[in-house]
Protein backbone atom coordinates (compact mmCIF):
# COMPACT_ATOMS: atom_id res chain seq x y z
CA UNK A 1 0.00 0.00 0.00
CA UNK A 2 1.11 3.35 -0.50
CA UNK A 3 1.25 5.25 2.74
CA UNK A 4 2.38 8.21 1.42
CA UNK A 5 -0.68 9.46 -0.54
CA UNK A 6 -3.66 11.04 1.38
CA UNK A 7 -6.21 9.80 -1.23
CA UNK A 8 -8.09 6.53 -0.09
CA UNK A 9 -8.24 5.26 -4.20
CA UNK A 10 -4.31 5.52 -4.51
CA UNK A 11 -3.27 5.26 -0.59
CA UNK A 12 -4.92 1.28 -0.66
CA UNK A 13 -4.51 0.70 -4.35
CA UNK A 14 -3.55 -3.52 -4.52
CA UNK A 15 0.03 -4.20 -4.27
CA UNK A 16 0.10 -8.46 -5.00
CA UNK A 17 -2.47 -10.74 -5.74
CA UNK A 18 -3.92 -11.28 -2.38
CA UNK A 19 -4.75 -7.60 -1.81
CA UNK A 20 -6.64 -7.52 -5.00
CA UNK A 21 -10.37 -7.49 -3.73
CA UNK A 22 -13.23 -9.50 -5.35
CA UNK A 23 -11.03 -10.95 -8.20
CA UNK A 24 -9.56 -14.26 -6.44
CA UNK A 25 -10.07 -16.50 -9.22
CA UNK A 26 -8.33 -14.36 -11.94
CA UNK A 27 -5.46 -14.06 -9.52
CA UNK A 28 -4.74 -17.49 -8.68
CA UNK A 29 -4.80 -18.46 -12.76
CA UNK A 30 -2.53 -15.69 -12.92
CA UNK A 31 -0.17 -16.82 -10.23
CA UNK A 32 0.00 -20.43 -11.44
CA UNK A 33 0.44 -19.48 -15.33
CA UNK A 34 3.45 -17.29 -14.20
CA UNK A 35 4.78 -20.29 -11.42
CA UNK A 36 4.09 -22.90 -14.07
CA UNK A 37 6.16 -20.72 -16.75
CA UNK A 38 2.77 -20.70 -18.98
CA UNK A 39 2.85 -16.81 -19.62
CA UNK A 40 0.61 -15.89 -22.55
CA UNK A 41 2.69 -13.10 -25.05
CA UNK A 42 -0.57 -10.80 -24.15
CA UNK A 43 -3.12 -10.39 -21.23
CA UNK A 44 -6.31 -8.66 -22.11
CA UNK A 45 -8.10 -7.59 -18.55
CA UNK A 46 -11.75 -6.81 -19.24
CA UNK A 47 -14.74 -5.00 -16.89
CA UNK A 48 -16.38 -2.08 -15.87
CA UNK A 49 -14.15 1.18 -14.07
CA UNK A 50 -12.31 0.65 -10.88
CA UNK A 51 -12.64 -3.22 -10.89
CA UNK A 52 -8.62 -3.35 -10.46
CA UNK A 53 -8.06 -3.88 -14.68
CA UNK A 54 -4.30 -1.49 -14.08
CA UNK A 55 -3.97 -2.70 -10.41
CA UNK A 56 -3.91 -5.70 -12.01
CA UNK A 57 -1.55 -5.06 -15.02
CA UNK A 58 0.95 -3.87 -12.80
CA UNK A 59 0.80 -6.84 -10.48
CA UNK A 60 1.50 -9.64 -13.35
CA UNK A 61 4.65 -7.13 -14.12
CA UNK A 62 5.56 -7.33 -10.72
CA UNK A 63 5.58 -10.75 -10.72
CA UNK A 64 7.21 -11.74 -13.84
CA UNK A 65 10.27 -9.25 -12.85
CA UNK A 66 10.74 -9.58 -8.88
CA UNK A 67 13.80 -10.36 -7.57
CA UNK A 68 12.46 -12.96 -4.93
CA UNK A 69 10.15 -14.77 -8.30
CA UNK A 70 6.19 -14.90 -8.15
CA UNK A 71 5.98 -17.35 -5.56
CA UNK A 72 7.85 -14.78 -2.77
CA UNK A 73 6.46 -11.76 -4.50
CA UNK A 74 7.36 -8.69 -2.61
CA UNK A 75 4.36 -7.39 -0.51
CA UNK A 76 5.51 -4.77 1.73
CA UNK A 77 9.34 -4.71 1.23
CA UNK A 78 9.69 -4.14 -1.90
CA UNK A 79 12.93 -5.29 -4.43
CA UNK A 80 14.01 -2.71 -6.48
CA UNK A 81 12.02 -3.96 -9.42
CA UNK A 82 9.15 -4.23 -7.58
CA UNK A 83 9.62 -0.32 -6.16
CA UNK A 84 10.30 1.45 -9.35
CA UNK A 85 7.52 -0.55 -10.82
CA UNK A 86 5.27 0.58 -7.71
CA UNK A 87 7.03 4.48 -8.35
CA UNK A 88 6.17 4.06 -12.13
CA UNK A 89 10.31 4.29 -12.78
CA UNK A 90 11.10 1.71 -14.45
CA UNK A 91 12.46 1.77 -17.75
CA UNK A 92 11.09 -1.48 -19.00
CA UNK A 93 7.72 -1.23 -17.97
CA UNK A 94 5.90 1.08 -20.33
CA UNK A 95 2.17 2.35 -19.90
CA UNK A 96 0.96 3.76 -22.57
CA UNK A 97 -2.49 5.53 -22.78
CA UNK A 98 -4.48 4.15 -25.43
CA UNK A 99 -6.95 7.62 -25.70
CA UNK A 100 -3.61 9.77 -26.56
CA UNK A 101 -1.26 7.28 -28.27
CA UNK A 102 -4.21 6.40 -31.09
CA UNK A 103 -2.25 6.28 -34.34
CA UNK A 104 -0.69 4.06 -36.58
CA UNK A 105 2.83 5.92 -36.21
CA UNK A 106 2.58 5.44 -32.03
CA UNK A 107 2.51 1.94 -32.25
CA UNK A 108 5.23 1.38 -34.91
CA UNK A 109 7.46 3.86 -32.15
CA UNK A 110 6.32 1.05 -29.44
CA UNK A 111 7.17 -2.39 -32.17
CA UNK A 112 10.34 -0.35 -33.02
CA UNK A 113 11.50 0.26 -29.65
CA UNK A 114 10.13 -2.78 -28.25
CA UNK A 115 12.88 -5.09 -30.45
CA UNK A 116 15.53 -4.02 -27.60
CA UNK A 117 16.62 -5.96 -24.94
CA UNK A 118 15.38 -5.05 -21.37
CA UNK A 119 18.39 -2.74 -19.62
CA UNK A 120 17.43 -4.40 -16.13
CA UNK A 121 14.27 -6.32 -15.65
CA UNK A 122 13.58 -10.15 -16.88
CA UNK A 123 11.09 -9.15 -19.51
CA UNK A 124 10.48 -5.69 -21.20
CA UNK A 125 6.20 -4.66 -20.56
CA UNK A 126 4.58 -2.46 -22.19
CA UNK A 127 1.03 -2.03 -20.73
CA UNK A 128 -1.93 -0.06 -23.01
CA UNK A 129 -4.50 1.25 -20.63
CA UNK A 130 -7.74 1.63 -22.68
CA UNK A 131 -6.92 0.00 -25.67
CA UNK A 132 -10.16 -0.13 -27.29
CA UNK A 133 -9.52 3.98 -28.38
CA UNK A 134 -6.18 2.57 -30.78
CA UNK A 135 -7.34 2.73 -34.52
CA UNK A 136 -7.72 -0.03 -36.91
CA UNK A 137 -4.92 1.03 -38.68
CA UNK A 138 -2.63 0.95 -35.68
CA UNK A 139 -4.38 -2.47 -34.30
CA UNK A 140 -3.17 -3.96 -37.55
CA UNK A 141 0.03 -2.75 -37.23
CA UNK A 142 -0.13 -4.03 -34.00
CA UNK A 143 -1.29 -7.61 -35.20
CA UNK A 144 2.33 -9.79 -36.11
CA UNK A 145 4.62 -8.27 -33.43
CA UNK A 146 1.13 -9.48 -31.18
CA UNK A 147 1.38 -13.39 -32.58
CA UNK A 148 5.07 -13.71 -32.54
CA UNK A 149 7.03 -10.98 -30.27
CA UNK A 150 10.47 -11.89 -28.90
CA UNK A 151 10.87 -13.99 -26.08
CA UNK A 152 11.99 -10.90 -23.61
CA UNK A 153 8.35 -8.75 -24.59
CA UNK A 154 4.85 -9.21 -22.95
CA UNK A 155 2.03 -7.03 -23.89
CA UNK A 156 -1.02 -6.15 -21.03
CA UNK A 157 -4.01 -4.63 -22.17
CA UNK A 158 -7.02 -3.02 -19.87
CA UNK A 159 -10.17 -1.91 -21.87
CA UNK A 160 -13.87 -1.22 -20.20
CA UNK A 161 -14.77 -1.75 -24.32
CA UNK A 162 -14.07 -5.12 -25.62
CA UNK A 163 -17.21 -4.80 -28.52
CA UNK A 164 -14.32 -2.49 -30.02
CA UNK A 165 -11.32 -4.37 -30.05
CA UNK A 166 -10.44 -6.00 -33.21
CA UNK A 167 -11.64 -10.16 -32.32
CA UNK A 168 -7.83 -10.69 -34.51
CA UNK A 169 -6.30 -9.07 -31.62
CA UNK A 170 -8.45 -10.48 -28.87
CA UNK A 171 -7.85 -13.99 -29.93
CA UNK A 172 -3.70 -13.29 -29.83
CA UNK A 173 -4.47 -12.31 -26.06
CA UNK A 174 -5.63 -14.65 -22.48
CA UNK A 175 -8.61 -13.22 -22.24
CA UNK A 176 -9.75 -12.27 -18.46
CA UNK A 177 -13.46 -10.83 -17.50
CA UNK A 178 -12.87 -8.66 -14.11
CA UNK A 179 -16.34 -8.60 -12.34
CA UNK A 180 -18.14 -6.57 -10.09
CA UNK A 181 -16.77 -6.88 -6.90
CA UNK A 182 -19.46 -8.90 -4.47
CA UNK A 183 -21.76 -6.20 -2.19
CA UNK A 184 -20.43 -8.33 0.89
CA UNK A 185 -16.85 -8.43 -0.13
CA UNK A 186 -16.76 -4.66 -0.57
CA UNK A 187 -18.51 -3.91 2.55
CA UNK A 188 -16.26 -5.65 4.55
CA UNK A 189 -12.94 -4.30 2.62
CA UNK A 190 -14.59 -0.61 3.01
CA UNK A 191 -15.14 -1.38 7.24
CA UNK A 192 -11.71 -2.45 7.45
CA UNK A 193 -10.49 0.84 5.57
CA UNK A 194 -12.67 2.72 7.89
CA UNK A 195 -11.13 1.26 11.16
CA UNK A 196 -7.35 1.75 9.60
CA UNK A 197 -8.37 5.21 9.07
CA UNK A 198 -10.05 5.92 12.31
CA UNK A 199 -13.35 6.65 10.24
CA UNK A 200 -16.64 7.23 12.45
CA UNK A 201 -19.02 6.10 9.65
CA UNK A 202 -22.31 3.84 10.31
CA UNK A 203 -22.58 0.15 9.02
CA UNK A 204 -25.54 1.45 7.16
CA UNK A 205 -23.95 4.37 5.43
CA UNK A 206 -21.04 2.56 4.28
CA UNK A 207 -23.64 -0.22 2.73
CA UNK A 208 -25.36 3.19 0.99
CA UNK A 209 -21.76 3.57 -0.43
CA UNK A 210 -21.21 0.26 -1.34
CA UNK A 211 -24.65 0.48 -3.17
CA UNK A 212 -23.59 3.72 -5.28
CA UNK A 213 -20.40 2.24 -6.24
CA UNK A 214 -22.04 -0.25 -8.10
CA UNK A 215 -19.36 -3.00 -7.81
CA UNK A 216 -16.30 -0.36 -8.59
CA UNK A 217 -13.68 -0.10 -6.04
CA UNK A 218 -12.03 2.83 -6.98
CA UNK A 219 -15.72 4.38 -6.54
CA UNK A 220 -16.29 2.81 -3.39
CA UNK A 221 -12.74 4.27 -2.22
CA UNK A 222 -14.06 7.79 -4.04
CA UNK A 223 -16.98 8.27 -1.87
CA UNK A 224 -15.70 6.83 1.51
CA UNK A 225 -12.92 9.49 1.21
CA UNK A 226 -15.87 11.85 0.85
CA UNK A 227 -17.91 10.45 4.07
CA UNK A 228 -14.75 10.36 6.27
CA UNK A 229 -13.96 14.48 5.07
CA UNK A 230 -17.49 15.02 6.70
CA UNK A 231 -17.29 17.14 10.17
CA UNK A 232 -19.98 15.26 12.32
CA UNK A 233 -18.84 16.22 15.68
CA UNK A 234 -17.36 12.93 17.02
CA UNK A 235 -20.32 11.28 16.04
CA UNK A 236 -20.61 8.30 13.32
CA UNK A 237 -21.72 9.60 10.39
CA UNK A 238 -25.33 8.09 10.01
CA UNK A 239 -27.25 6.77 6.82
CA UNK A 240 -29.45 9.93 6.57
CA UNK A 241 -26.37 11.91 6.34
CA UNK A 242 -24.77 9.87 3.78
CA UNK A 243 -28.29 9.95 1.47
CA UNK A 244 -27.62 14.25 2.03
CA UNK A 245 -23.68 14.21 0.75
CA UNK A 246 -24.34 11.91 -1.96
CA UNK A 247 -27.48 13.18 -3.37
CA UNK A 248 -29.40 9.95 -2.80
CA UNK A 249 -32.90 9.48 -1.66
CA UNK A 250 -34.62 6.48 -0.11
CA UNK A 251 -36.74 3.89 -2.28
CA UNK A 252 -39.52 4.71 0.15
CA UNK A 253 -40.04 8.02 -1.06
CA UNK A 254 -40.63 6.57 -4.72
CA UNK A 255 -42.74 3.84 -3.24
CA UNK A 256 -44.91 6.46 -1.96
CA UNK A 257 -45.07 8.25 -5.15
CA UNK A 258 -45.81 4.97 -6.96
CA UNK A 259 -48.46 4.49 -4.86
CA UNK A 260 -50.16 7.44 -5.76
CA UNK A 261 -49.41 6.45 -9.45
CA UNK A 262 -51.20 3.29 -8.82
CA UNK A 263 -54.48 5.32 -6.56
CA UNK A 264 -54.84 7.97 -9.78
CA UNK A 265 -54.00 11.19 -7.55
CA UNK A 266 -52.03 13.68 -9.74
CA UNK A 267 -51.78 15.74 -7.07
CA UNK A 268 -49.94 14.15 -4.84
CA UNK A 269 -48.08 12.48 -6.94
CA UNK A 270 -46.49 16.25 -8.71
CA UNK A 271 -46.51 17.30 -4.78
CA UNK A 272 -43.78 14.12 -4.02
CA UNK A 273 -41.96 14.54 -7.45
CA UNK A 274 -41.25 17.98 -6.56
CA UNK A 275 -39.90 17.47 -3.37
CA UNK A 276 -37.87 14.83 -5.10
CA UNK A 277 -36.77 16.75 -7.99
CA UNK A 278 -35.95 19.73 -5.11
CA UNK A 279 -33.64 17.82 -3.31
CA UNK A 280 -31.27 17.64 -5.98
CA UNK A 281 -32.20 14.46 -8.67
CA UNK A 282 -31.70 14.59 -12.26
CA UNK A 283 -35.04 14.08 -13.67
CA UNK A 284 -33.29 10.67 -15.58
CA UNK A 285 -31.83 9.53 -12.31
CA UNK A 286 -35.16 9.29 -10.83
CA UNK A 287 -36.61 7.32 -14.06
CA UNK A 288 -34.08 4.87 -13.22
CA UNK A 289 -35.14 4.97 -9.71
CA UNK A 290 -38.42 4.58 -10.38
CA UNK A 291 -37.56 1.22 -12.61
CA UNK A 292 -35.65 0.01 -9.36
CA UNK A 293 -38.51 0.41 -7.00
CA UNK A 294 -41.25 -1.70 -9.44
CA UNK A 295 -38.58 -4.09 -9.96
CA UNK A 296 -38.40 -4.67 -6.46
CA UNK A 297 -42.18 -4.24 -6.27
CA UNK A 298 -42.76 -7.20 -8.81
CA UNK A 299 -39.95 -9.53 -7.36
CA UNK A 300 -39.45 -9.12 -3.65
CA UNK A 301 -40.42 -12.65 -3.19
CA UNK A 302 -37.44 -13.82 -4.66
CA UNK A 303 -35.40 -11.21 -3.24
CA UNK A 304 -32.74 -12.13 -0.23
CA UNK A 305 -32.82 -9.27 3.10
CA UNK A 306 -29.88 -11.14 4.39
CA UNK A 307 -27.50 -8.52 4.20
CA UNK A 308 -25.81 -9.47 1.42
CA UNK A 309 -28.39 -7.39 -0.67
CA UNK A 310 -27.13 -3.79 -0.02
CA UNK A 311 -30.05 -2.22 -2.54
CA UNK A 312 -32.60 -1.79 -0.27
CA UNK A 313 -32.65 -1.66 3.39
CA UNK A 314 -34.59 -3.01 6.14
CA UNK A 315 -37.44 -0.24 6.35
CA UNK A 316 -37.45 -0.08 2.57
CA UNK A 317 -38.01 -4.05 2.32
CA UNK A 318 -40.86 -4.26 5.01
CA UNK A 319 -42.19 -1.31 3.11
CA UNK A 320 -42.05 -3.36 -0.01
CA UNK A 321 -43.68 -6.72 0.77
CA UNK A 322 -46.36 -4.22 1.98
CA UNK A 323 -47.12 -2.91 -0.84
CA UNK A 324 -46.54 -5.61 -3.45
CA UNK A 325 -49.19 -7.58 -1.47
CA UNK A 326 -51.87 -4.91 -2.23
CA UNK A 327 -50.57 -4.53 -5.85
CA UNK A 328 -52.12 -6.40 -9.15
CA UNK A 329 -48.42 -7.70 -11.24
CA UNK A 330 -49.95 -6.57 -14.35
CA UNK A 331 -50.25 -3.20 -13.17
CA UNK A 332 -46.41 -3.00 -12.18
CA UNK A 333 -45.54 -4.55 -15.81
CA UNK A 334 -47.73 -1.88 -17.99
CA UNK A 335 -45.62 1.00 -15.40
CA UNK A 336 -42.44 -0.76 -15.98
CA UNK A 337 -42.72 -0.82 -19.89
CA UNK A 338 -44.36 2.85 -20.57
CA UNK A 339 -40.99 4.08 -17.85
CA UNK A 340 -38.72 2.07 -20.31
CA UNK A 341 -40.44 4.04 -23.36
CA UNK A 342 -40.32 7.47 -21.78
CA UNK A 343 -36.59 6.34 -20.39
CA UNK A 344 -35.11 6.61 -23.92
CA UNK A 345 -36.73 9.63 -25.24
CA UNK A 346 -35.91 11.90 -22.41
CA UNK A 347 -32.61 12.96 -23.97
CA UNK A 348 -34.04 14.36 -26.60
CA UNK A 349 -36.05 16.91 -24.52
CA UNK A 350 -34.91 20.29 -23.21
CA UNK A 351 -36.82 20.47 -20.29
CA UNK A 352 -36.21 17.21 -18.48
CA UNK A 353 -37.83 18.55 -15.41
CA UNK A 354 -41.09 18.92 -17.33
CA UNK A 355 -40.58 16.05 -19.42
CA UNK A 356 -40.80 13.61 -16.14
CA UNK A 357 -43.84 15.45 -14.87
CA UNK A 358 -45.80 15.02 -17.94
CA UNK A 359 -44.62 10.95 -17.28
CA UNK A 360 -46.35 10.76 -14.38
CA UNK A 361 -49.40 12.27 -15.34
CA UNK A 362 -49.71 9.78 -18.42
CA UNK A 363 -49.22 7.30 -16.00
CA UNK A 364 -52.15 7.86 -13.80
CA UNK A 365 -54.54 7.30 -16.80
CA UNK A 366 -52.69 3.29 -17.10
CA UNK A 367 -54.42 1.83 -14.46
CA UNK A 368 -57.78 3.09 -15.31
CA UNK A 369 -57.20 1.91 -19.10
CA UNK A 370 -56.71 -1.64 -17.91
CA UNK A 371 -59.77 -1.97 -15.40
CA UNK A 372 -62.43 -3.94 -16.75
CA UNK A 373 -65.33 -2.30 -18.10
CA UNK A 374 -68.28 -3.44 -16.16
CA UNK A 375 -66.67 -1.58 -13.13
CA UNK A 376 -66.80 1.79 -15.30
CA UNK A 377 -70.45 1.49 -17.83
CA UNK A 378 -71.52 5.08 -17.34
CA UNK A 379 -68.00 6.60 -16.47
CA UNK A 380 -65.77 8.23 -19.03
CA UNK A 381 -63.47 5.51 -20.15
CA UNK A 382 -60.71 7.74 -19.06
CA UNK A 383 -61.41 10.49 -16.75
CA UNK A 384 -60.15 14.01 -17.53
CA UNK A 385 -58.15 13.00 -20.58
CA UNK A 386 -58.01 15.03 -23.91
CA UNK A 387 -58.66 11.47 -26.02
CA UNK A 388 -62.72 11.00 -27.27
CA UNK A 389 -62.62 7.52 -27.75
CA UNK A 390 -65.12 5.45 -28.86
CA UNK A 391 -66.87 2.79 -27.28
CA UNK A 392 -65.35 0.17 -30.15
CA UNK A 393 -61.81 1.44 -29.40
CA UNK A 394 -62.65 1.27 -25.46
CA UNK A 395 -63.44 -2.63 -25.93
CA UNK A 396 -60.28 -3.12 -27.90
CA UNK A 397 -57.81 -1.65 -25.53
CA UNK A 398 -59.70 -3.92 -23.13
CA UNK A 399 -58.89 -7.23 -24.98
CA UNK A 400 -55.39 -6.44 -25.67
CA UNK A 401 -52.32 -7.68 -23.31
CA UNK A 402 -50.06 -4.54 -21.31
CA UNK A 403 -48.06 -3.95 -23.64
CA UNK A 404 -50.22 -3.15 -26.39
CA UNK A 405 -52.60 -1.07 -23.99
CA UNK A 406 -49.55 0.88 -23.73
CA UNK A 407 -49.46 0.78 -27.29
CA UNK A 408 -52.45 2.94 -27.68
CA UNK A 409 -51.63 4.73 -24.62
CA UNK A 410 -48.45 6.12 -26.46
CA UNK A 411 -50.53 6.82 -29.33
CA UNK A 412 -52.79 9.18 -27.90
CA UNK A 413 -49.58 12.15 -28.47
CA UNK A 414 -50.25 11.46 -32.13
CA UNK A 415 -53.67 12.30 -32.32
CA UNK A 416 -53.85 15.17 -34.67
CA UNK A 417 -56.56 18.01 -35.69
CA UNK A 418 -58.86 16.87 -38.79
CA UNK A 419 -57.11 18.96 -41.04
CA UNK A 420 -53.68 17.39 -40.64
CA UNK A 421 -55.24 13.99 -40.83
CA UNK A 422 -54.54 14.30 -44.89
CA UNK A 423 -51.28 15.48 -44.70
CA UNK A 424 -49.87 12.82 -41.92
CA UNK A 425 -51.37 9.86 -43.76
CA UNK A 426 -49.65 9.94 -46.78
CA UNK A 427 -48.47 6.26 -46.57
CA UNK A 428 -45.06 5.74 -48.51
CA UNK A 429 -44.52 1.84 -49.38
CA UNK A 430 -40.96 1.19 -49.67
CA UNK A 431 -40.34 -2.30 -51.14
CA UNK A 432 -36.54 -2.30 -52.17
CA UNK A 433 -33.41 -1.01 -50.62
CA UNK A 434 -33.46 0.96 -54.11
CA UNK A 435 -36.47 2.85 -53.50
CA UNK A 436 -35.20 3.17 -50.22
CA UNK A 437 -32.13 5.28 -51.43
CA UNK A 438 -34.61 7.35 -53.61
CA UNK A 439 -37.16 8.50 -50.60
CA UNK A 440 -34.11 9.51 -48.66
CA UNK A 441 -32.80 11.80 -51.45
CA UNK A 442 -36.43 13.11 -51.99
CA UNK A 443 -37.46 13.94 -48.35
CA UNK A 444 -33.55 15.48 -48.59
CA UNK A 445 -32.50 13.60 -45.67
CA UNK A 446 -28.73 13.68 -46.59
CA UNK A 447 -27.11 12.41 -44.01
CA UNK A 448 -28.88 9.21 -43.71
CA UNK A 449 -28.71 8.82 -47.10
CA UNK A 450 -24.64 8.91 -46.71
CA UNK A 451 -24.57 6.01 -44.54
CA UNK A 452 -26.88 4.05 -46.65
CA UNK A 453 -24.88 4.59 -49.22
CA UNK A 454 -21.30 4.37 -48.21
CA UNK A 455 -21.04 2.51 -44.90
CA UNK A 456 -23.98 0.35 -44.98
CA UNK A 457 -23.56 -3.30 -45.93
CA UNK A 458 -26.96 -5.07 -46.93
CA UNK A 459 -27.54 -8.59 -45.72
CA UNK A 460 -31.27 -8.88 -46.21
CA UNK A 461 -34.48 -6.21 -47.14
CA UNK A 462 -37.77 -7.48 -46.86
CA UNK A 463 -41.01 -5.43 -45.45
CA UNK A 464 -40.54 -3.72 -42.20
CA UNK A 465 -37.24 -5.35 -41.67
CA UNK A 466 -33.85 -4.57 -43.39
CA UNK A 467 -30.81 -7.06 -41.91
CA UNK A 468 -27.15 -5.46 -42.39
CA UNK A 469 -23.70 -6.32 -41.90
CA UNK A 470 -22.16 -4.80 -38.44
CA UNK A 471 -19.89 -2.05 -39.85
CA UNK A 472 -18.11 -0.14 -37.23
CA UNK A 473 -18.18 2.99 -39.47
CA UNK A 474 -22.22 3.44 -39.38
CA UNK A 475 -23.05 6.83 -37.72
CA UNK A 476 -23.56 5.47 -33.45
CA UNK A 477 -27.21 7.22 -34.15
CA UNK A 478 -27.90 5.77 -37.24
CA UNK A 479 -30.60 2.46 -35.96
CA UNK A 480 -32.46 4.94 -34.43
CA UNK A 481 -32.72 7.81 -36.85
CA UNK A 482 -33.47 5.12 -39.79
CA UNK A 483 -35.80 3.16 -37.48
CA UNK A 484 -37.07 6.92 -36.74
CA UNK A 485 -38.21 7.90 -40.57
CA UNK A 486 -39.19 4.58 -41.54
CA UNK A 487 -42.12 4.53 -38.51
CA UNK A 488 -43.34 8.49 -39.72
CA UNK A 489 -43.36 7.88 -43.37
CA UNK A 490 -44.31 4.49 -43.63
CA UNK A 491 -46.80 4.09 -40.48
CA UNK A 492 -45.14 0.52 -40.13
CA UNK A 493 -42.69 -0.49 -37.53
CA UNK A 494 -39.01 -1.93 -38.69
CA UNK A 495 -37.01 -3.90 -37.32
CA UNK A 496 -33.34 -2.98 -38.20
CA UNK A 497 -31.26 -5.78 -37.61
CA UNK A 498 -27.02 -7.07 -37.56
CA UNK A 499 -26.05 -9.40 -39.07
CA UNK A 500 -23.10 -11.73 -38.59
CA UNK A 501 -23.05 -12.70 -42.25
CA UNK A 502 -20.76 -9.94 -44.32
CA UNK A 503 -23.24 -8.66 -46.81
CA UNK A 504 -23.15 -7.04 -49.83
CA UNK A 505 -20.32 -4.22 -50.45
CA UNK A 506 -21.59 -1.03 -49.89
CA UNK A 507 -23.25 1.09 -52.72
CA UNK A 508 -20.03 2.70 -52.75
CA UNK A 509 -17.82 -0.22 -53.34
CA UNK A 510 -19.79 -1.42 -55.88
CA UNK A 511 -20.29 2.07 -58.16
CA UNK A 512 -16.45 2.05 -57.77
CA UNK A 513 -16.11 -1.90 -58.64
CA UNK A 514 -18.18 -1.38 -61.80
CA UNK A 515 -16.14 1.58 -63.05
CA UNK A 516 -13.06 -0.57 -62.69
CA UNK A 517 -14.36 -2.96 -64.86
CA UNK A 518 -16.21 -0.69 -66.98
CA UNK A 519 -12.35 0.99 -67.29
CA UNK A 520 -11.06 -2.14 -68.07
CA UNK A 521 -13.52 -3.18 -71.12
CA UNK A 522 -13.14 0.11 -72.54
CA UNK A 523 -9.03 0.10 -72.08
CA UNK A 524 -9.20 -3.08 -74.16
CA UNK A 525 -11.82 -2.07 -76.73
CA UNK A 526 -10.85 -1.54 -80.80
CA UNK A 527 -11.44 2.35 -80.62
CA UNK A 528 -9.03 2.48 -77.20
CA UNK A 529 -6.13 0.11 -79.06
CA UNK A 530 -6.60 2.69 -82.32
CA UNK A 531 -6.17 5.70 -80.04
CA UNK A 532 -3.21 4.07 -78.33
CA UNK A 533 -1.70 3.71 -82.02
CA UNK A 534 -1.67 7.52 -82.74
CA UNK A 535 -0.81 8.08 -79.33
CA UNK A 536 1.04 5.34 -77.54
CA UNK A 537 1.54 7.71 -74.22
CA UNK A 538 -2.32 7.77 -73.64
CA UNK A 539 -3.98 6.65 -70.81
CA UNK A 540 -7.40 6.14 -70.34
CA UNK A 541 -8.53 7.67 -66.85
CA UNK A 542 -12.28 7.47 -66.82
CA UNK A 543 -15.13 6.35 -68.40
CA UNK A 544 -18.71 8.30 -68.57
CA UNK A 545 -21.04 5.79 -67.74
CA UNK A 546 -24.09 7.99 -67.65
CA UNK A 547 -24.64 8.40 -64.20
Amino acid sequence: MNSKSKILALKYRPQNFQQLVGQEVIAESIFNSIKNDKVPNAYLFLGIRGTGKTSLARIVAKALNCENGVQNLCADNFCDSCQSITDGNNIDIIEVDGASSTSVNNIKELIDSSKYKPTSAKYKIYIIDEVHMISSSAFAALLKTLEEPPPHLKFIFASTEVKKIPVTIISRCQRYDLSRVNSEKLFKFLSKIKNLENGKISDDAIKLIVKLSEGSVRDALSLLDRAMLVENHGKELSLEAAQKIFGYFEKSIILDLIQQVLDGNEVKTLKIYKEIYNSGIEPKVFLNEFLDALYYLKNVEFISSDGTNFDLNDKEFEKIKIMSKKTEKKDLLLLWQFTLNNLEKIDIIKNQNQFVEMFLIRSLYLKKIIEPEKKNKNDKFIKDSNVDQTKHEKQNILQQDPIEQLKNIEQEEKILPESDIKNKLEIIEIKSFEELIKIFEKKKELKLKFELENNLRLVSFTDQKIEISFNSNLDKTFVKELSTKLLEWTNKRWIIAFSKEEGLPTLKEQKKKLKVNLLKKVSSSEFSNKVKKIFPDAELVNVDDGN
